[in-house]
Order: structure tokens, then C-alpha cells, then sequence
């Protein structure tokens, strides 16, 4: 639904605003691309992947073995969240599907053939505990 002529201009009023009170976050906002968003996390996750492997190598020489473990618990943390973010940038994690196959298939029989993905399932009980709310 495009937007009247009133709405428009109290659009741009506003645009206008906020660029003179802080231009440099307005045209952050204006340029941001998710995908940037995404590598970013991805770049963020491989730093505490390497970060993870430091200290499980550092946990293993010193024989210090909650240090390892706790090396592997950040390398498989930042695995997963580096993972998530690659397969969003790429599409395949859209939140846009996982609510259709769960509304296509009200009934317990059929959505248990059509099941998503571990954390689909949580996204869907998290919003419907919160839309009963």
C-alpha cells in the first residue's frame, strides 16, 4: 500500500532528522545489508574457533584438562554459531519457512512426517507459547 503525499513527507521529515543528529549511525542503517551482518558473525566465529583450538592445545601441554575441555566447548560453540550464520547468509535458515510447514499441518499425525531441523521445532514452540501470551 503506497503511502499518501502527508505520509511521505513526514517521512522524509524525518529521514532528514535523523541524518543531522547522527549521520554516521543514519547511513549505517541505509546501506546495512544482511549478508554483512552474517559474515561478520561468520568471521567472529572462526576467531573463536582458533581461539577455542589455542586453548584446548594450551589445556593439553599444561595438562590443565578443564582448560581443554572448555577449548572444545568453544570450538564447538563457535562451529554451530559460525555454521547458523554461513547457512542464513546463504538462505537456507529463513524463519520465513519454518512457520509454514508447522501452519500447513495442524495435526500432530502429519506434522510428524513433515518435521523441520531441531531448532525449527524450538522457533515454533517459542512462538506459539508467546502468541498465547
Amino acid at each position: 500500500m503506497p503511502l499518501s503525499e502527508h505520509e511521505q513527507r513526514l517521512l522524509d521529515q524525518i529521514e532528514q532528522a535523523l541524518y543531522a543528529e547522527d549521520p554516521k549511525w543514519a547511513n549505517t542503517v541505509r546501506i546495512s545489508d544482511p549478508r554483512s551482518h552474517y559474515k561478520r558473525r561468520l568471521v567472529k566465529a572462526v576467531i573463536g574457533f582458533v581461539l577455542g583450538i589455542v586453548l584446548l592445545m594450551v589445556g593439553v601441554v599444561i595438562n590443565l584438562i578443564p582448560l581443554g575441555v572448555g577449548g572444545f566447548v568453544v570450538m564447538l560453540a563457535a562451529c554451530l554459531w559460525g555454521l547458523s550464520s554461513w547457512k542464513r547468509m546463504n538462505g537456507f535458515g529463513d524463519s520465513g519457512s519454518a512457520p509454514a510447514s508447522g501452519a500447513a499441518t495442524p495435526d500432530k499425525g502429519a506434522r510428524r512426517g513433515n518435521r523441520g531441523s531441531f531448532m525449527e521445532r524450538m522457533e515454533e514452540r517459542w512462538r506459539r507459547r508467546h502468541d498465547e501470551h
